[in-house]
């Protein structure tokens, strides 16, 4: 089966460089990517632009919009990304950079960091935003859930938060990165109720197998069981990695195992393109 990972990253983050190194046991670099995109048939992938002006500094409030890839030289060809958004810089000047950025052929949505900075979904400093993203027919991606800098503050990250978007953007298709984990059940009622809500399934677990197996010995999961059955809706779901923190193979067989057969090409495949169009004709070419 041919896989699209719909969360990656392809940033100098040091604490993602960090985490590669100690946690998930992988070589985050362009040809440690390809390497195991090669490995498990991935065909396509979405990274999301994050930048950081000094090591451990994200989130980072200097950053400018919009933020871009800067793990190598070059983005690999089949791999779109969504330019990714300070809040704090969204000037006129900023919009307008925004604005040349998401008409590149390579540009497939928008990252927000909700979470990481201080400001809700609904807050207004988002609008143009949300106006850029019906222009050009581009879905939002949001961080929601658990942030990985203890700097985050979690109640701007909340899934519930995204409902009020989802109600008066109608005319824009938005994703819950994480599915909101640990709030998963509350993002399974926001995917369940508004069309235009869609969610990935990556960043739910961290490291190497062995944390998977431990977890599974546990209580752990059963949080996202319930959700994953309460949402209902598992043609609106889509895998994500968020690599480099957990291998390719490693998640795939996790997540493999919790998504019904049956769904298996919608979730792994299929959903991806739908959400992310210009995926699909960048794929194609």
């Amino acid at each position: 089966m041919k896989i699209i990972d719909a969360h990656v990253h392809f940033s100098k983050i040091k604490s993602f460089q960090d985490t590669a190194e100690s946690i998930s046991r992988l070589t985050y670099t362009y040809e440690g990517l390809l390497k195991e995109w090669e490995d498990f048939n991935v065909v396509g992938a979405v990274a999301m632009g994050v930048t950081e002006t000094g090591p451990n500094r994200f989130p980072d409030n200097e950053s400018n919009t919009p933020m871009g890839l800067n793990l190598a030289n070059s983005i690999p060809p089949n791999m779109g990304y969504c330019p990714g958004i300070n809040p704090y810089k969204l000037q006129k000047e900023h919009i307008q950079c925004l604005e040349s950025e998401i008409q590149k052929q390579n540009v497939v949505g928008i990252k927000v960091y909700l979470g990481y900075y201080p400001f809700y979904a609904y807050d207004e400093v988002y609008s143009p935003v949300y106006r850029l993203a019906a222009k050009y027919n581009l879905p939002v991606v949001f961080h929601t859930g658990d942030t990985y800098s203890e700097r985050g503050l979690l109640k701007y990250s909340h899934p519930l938060t995204l409902d009020e978007v989802a109600v008066f953007n109608r005319d824009v298709t938005f994703v819950m990165a994480h599915f909101g984990d640990p709030w998963v059940l509350d993002g399974a009622e926001v995917v369940y109720k508004n069309k235009n809500m869609y969610a990935d399934l990556s960043g739910l677990i961290v490291g190497t197998n062995h944390e998977i197996n431990r977890h599974k010995k546990t209580r752990f999961l059963q949080h996202l069981l319930h959700a994953l059955d309460y949402c209902d809706h598992y043609e609106k779901l889509m895998f994500g990695t968020d690599w480099p923190l957990i291998t390719v193979g490693t998640y795939l067989s996790f997540i493999k195992e919790i998504i019904p057969k049956d769904y298996h090409q919608a979730v792994f495949h299929d959903t991806a393109l739908k959400v992310f169009p210009r995926l699909q004709v960048l794929l194609s070419d």
